[in-house]
């Protein structure tokens, strides 16, 4: 396999490419605000002498410029300097772009003509980072997914597991949010645990997103039902002057991109996926064989400078068997014998309405989501007509949502208000035979739930003292119709402060202080009783958490920036499992779902913790990220002491590095370390009982050991090789990306199983009949993953 890579790339040396700068950059650049055109702005192509400035319609372009990503530098009187990344240059199509600007303030008397290349907002001073495409592009085993991406970033846990768990400042995978051009879309994994956010490989496609926003902390008011992070992706416009496509083939799918013009005022983007993961994991010899679809699209109607609409849309297909031919080791059947069969379709749709005026702007976001999720499984996996089925769930999410927002700036004041409401229905069918401490019993209902929810939101910033101080305040109310309590937006009331100073031009501190509430996932409001009865309907709270964020932020270079921030969060009002007597904080790594189970809302947390990062943006080739991030996440326990929660990984180190060098190669690395996270033994003596075992499939864990273990530490190398080729009306991109270069086998928690024999049957205890004769198997997880990746733009 080796020698076939290192032969394929020789030959692909040996292309000869148009190496003549022939790409085109044109666009328009407006205000930020009334949406009106900037004229006699400069711009240059970063590193080069080539520019140019804007008509009187802000009109501007660009010739000759060299193929490849490229960051143009814009200055205009009375308006900010900024720093427009990333734009796809190729010789065949102009590249197109749609660039806003944002007035200066009145207080400076000075004219700014450097731009920051970090984003920072007065709303969001502290633990924001933006990630623009080129980084996600070219990340080092980053498959082209944003959620391993962040990883590069501080805060961010990481596992060894093929999965895409968004675990953040040890948080929870259920505690983030995310929106795609102001739309909330809950769903951002293939096969995501319903009630958490992680899954084996990302539902959105890269190569419709220009940037993507990442929050671990100080939310915007407008940004609610959050507690760990939140982000924000941009996507691209498409092309208003002619038809362009992409195709790409990467480690898991294949995939097209068309964008162009409808009409004289409108532009289409869309894309479409198909998945051949379930012929890597095939290869790996995995239990689990997944296929997906996905399909995406971004349609915007300019109708003028003043009203413009977008409707985007996204979905996925997902469908997974069992791989029953993995079955040669003991892990392999263990895993074979209590793993599920998981079946999901989901998708959003949605339209932005924006209208603009001199110093202000209306938006109205509409928006409808759906998620079916299917999960069952069979004693044995025997789906014949004589076999026992354990588990059938089915369930359906839809959300029907609504926002108002309204933005205002004028004498450096800039002011965001607005309300949101939406319906949801929720329905729950369930069938499951499941081990509880009075034994063997049978979970069967069916629920169908209607709620109402909203909020009340608005923010004021201002900076002052030729804006080395920025001041930010905002407030929110949030309310559901599933409880009196929730009902009362008073229990939900969550204000927030931002302030950033900059003591010189380099140099800055930054401090968050808020409080944020997120409803309980509908698997835990929607859970019946054998009786039929709303069994949380009196419990449930909205889960609530409060900040405190305080950094140090110092940019010795227009492209290096060095940040230290500490961080503390206090949880109240967390969902309390009472069947299985643990904390739903710990839960969500994992396939299937997080709740549908009795439950209250009583449990404590915190997590707290310091990270520091140095990041050094493009700059004469080279690029890296160094970051660490100390961590404590603690729970309650069933008799209210804290303990250690599943995402406490105490020390998480991230170094990722690259270089372009000349005729288009780039080569980077990324190395990963997470400390050892913990872990819950078995409940040997429950899990051996035969009646128990043949239900669970699995090892049951001993609640009153709650995380008393830890697994190993993980650490693991990934690189990526690029190389491209810019010819006179096509493109050709191939990179090898190759994940655990020094295959490091990560061990994780043992699996208990039962001993079998000669036939593969459980053997039965010798000195207790009514029980398996039980083992340990060590768990070791890691190999070398090379991969291939084919992207041609034309």
């Amino acid at each position: 396999m080796r020698q076939q890579i290192l032969f394929f790339i020789c030959l692909l040396t040996t292309i000869s490419g148009i190496s003549q700068n022939n790409g085109i950059i044109r666009g328009r650049i407006t205000n930020s605000i009334s949406n009106e055109p900037v004229p006699f702005a400069n711009l240059t192509v970063d590193g080069t002498t080539l520019g140019s400035s804007t008509d009187i319609d802000g009109y501007f372009e660009i010739k000759g410029v060299e193929p490849g990503f490229r960051n143009l530098n814009i200055s205009c009187l009375g308006f900010k300097p900024i720093i427009y990344r990333d734009v796809m240059v190729t010789n065949a199509i102009p590249a197109v772009v749609q660039i806003k600007m944002e007035e200066e303030s009145l207080e400076l008397k000075e004219v700014s003509i450097q731009a920051d290349p970090f984003n920072k907002t007065s709303e969001s001073p502290i633990s924001l980072r933006t990630i623009g495409i080129a980084e996600i592009e070219r990340n080092p085993g980053g498959n082209r997914d944003i959620s391993s991406v962040i990883r590069s970033f501080p805060g961010v846990t990481s596992t060894p597991a093929f999965r895409n768990d968004i675990i953040i400042r040890g948080g929870s995978p259920g505690e983030n949010r995310f929106y795609l051009d102001g739309i909330e879309v809950p769903v951002i994994n293939h096969f995501q645990t319903q009630g958490a956010s992680g899954g084996p490989v990302g539902l959105i496609n890269v190569n419709l997103i220009r940037e993507v926003d990442f929050l671990s902390g100080a939310f915007p008011s407008n940004r609610g039902n959050a507690l760990s992070s939140v982000l924000e992706f941009k996507q691209v416009d498409g092309n208003n002057e002619k038809w362009r496509f992409r195709a790409a083939i990467g480690s898991s799918d294949a995939g097209i991109k068309a964008d162009g013009p409808i009409g004289k005022k409108s532009t289409l983007i869309v894309s479409a996926r198909a998945s051949y993961l379930q012929l890597l994991f095939t290869a790996l010899k995995l239990p689990f064989l997944p296929t997906y679809y996905d399909w995406q699209f971004k349609y915007k109607i300019k109708f003028n400078e003043k009203h413009e609409l977008i409707f985007i849309g996204l979905g996925g297909i997902d469908r997974s068997k069992l791989n029953l031919d993995a079955n040669e080791t003991p892990s392999q059947r263990y895993i074979l014998n209590f793993l599920p069969v998981n079946n999901q379709l989901n998708y959003t749709l949605g339209g932005v309405y924006k209208y603009y005026t001199a110093h202000s702007s209306h938006m109205v976001v509409l928006s409808r989501n759906f998620l079916d999720n299917n999960i069952y499984k069979y004693q044995n996996n025997d789906e014949s007509s004589s076999g026992k089925k354990i588990l059938d769930y089915r369930s359906q999410e839809s959300e029907n949502k609504l926002r108002y927002e309204f933005t205002w700036r004028k004498s450096g004041w800039k002011v965001n208000a607005g309300i949101n409401a939406e319906h949801a229905r929720y329905y729950n069918s369930t069938y499951n035979r499941i081990n509880t401490p009075l034994g063997i019993d049978t979970i069967e209902f069916n629920t169908t739930l209607h709620l109402f929810n909203g909020g009340i939101f608005a923010q004021a910033s201002k900076k002052f003292f030729k804006e080395k101080l920025s001041i930010s305040a905002g407030l929110r109310f949030d309310n559901s119709s599933f409880n009196t309590y929730m009902a009362n937006p008073l229990n939900q009331f969550s204000p927030r402060v931002s302030i950033s100073y900059q003591f010189i031009k380099s140099f800055a501190i930054n401090f968050n202080i808020g409080r944020y509430f997120q409803r309980p996932a509908y698997t835990l409001l929607g859970y019946r009783n054998q009786n039929g009865e709303l069994e949380n309907a009196d419990r449930m709270k909205y889960i609530r958490s409060d900040h405190i964020v305080a950094g140090l932020e110092w940019t010795p270079t227009p492209n290096t920036k060095i940040t230290a921030e500490g961080f503390v969060k206090f949880y109240a009002q967390y969902p309390f499992s009472l069947r299985d007597s643990i904390n739903i904080a710990n839960a969500g790594a994992d396939y299937g779902v997080v709740g549908n189970v009795p439950a209250d809302s009583r449990a404590d947390g915190r997590a707290y913790g310091f990270e520091f990062l140095a990041q050094q943006k493009l700059w004469k080739g080279f690029y890296g990220i160094l970051a660490y991030t100390f961590v404590r996440s603690e729970f309650e326990d069933k008799n209210g002491n804290y303990v250690p929660s599943s995402w406490d990984s105490r020390h998480i180190i991230t170094l990722t590095a690259g270089y372009k060098f000349k005729y288009n190669w780039e080569i980077g690395a990324r190395w990963r370390f997470v400390d050892g996270q913990p872990f819950t033994p078995y409940d040997i003596a429950t899990s051996s009982i035969k009646a128990v075992w043949d239900i669970t499939g699995r090892g049951i864990e001993d609640i009153s050991r709650l995380n008393t273990e830890r697994i190993d530490a993980f650490h693991q190398l990934d690189i990526r090789l690029d190389k491209s080729w810019y010819f006179k009306k096509w493109s050709l991109n191939l990179y090898l990306d190759v994940q655990n270069v020094y295959n490091f086998k990560a061990v994780g928690r043992p699996y208990l199983t039962t001993s079998l024999d000669k036939q593969g049957n459980p053997i039965d205890n010798p000195t207790d009949p009514s029980r398996y004769l039980t083992q340990m198997l060590e768990n070791k997880t890691g190999t070398v993953l090379p991969s291939i990746g084919i992207i041609v733009d034309f």
